[in-house]
């Protein structure tokens, strides 16, 4: 089996699912329905590298939810599953 490993400060998301109905019980149907903006970490790069060749660890690990922008990352589709790929600075959150 591959692995997908991201480099840099770059975060392998998949996105968790939004809920489909609406707080008044509606059931939104799939192509209504706006794409999630949190999701789980599923891999991390090394961290980022300076101009003095440092390297900077991730604030985020293996596991964590997190909350990024609407348009954020990049989409790609690895062994049929669906996944983005982010730098670090476009997570806006980490989920408690």
């Amino acid at each position: 089996m591959a692995k997908i490993r991201p480099l840099a400060d770059r975060v392998l998301v998949k996105r968790l699912e939004s809920e489909n109905k609406s707080a008044g019980g509606i059931v939104i149907p799939d192509s209504a329905k706006e794409k999630p903006i949190t999701g789980e970490v599923i891999a991390v790069g090394n961290g980022k590298i300076t101009e003095k060749g440092e390297i900077i660890k991730p604030s985020v690990a293996k596991g964590d939810k997190i909350v990024f922008g609407k348009y954020s990352g990049t989409e790609v589709k690895f062994e049929g599953e669906d996944y983005l790929i982010l730098k670090e600075d476009e997570i806006m959150a980490v989920l408690d």
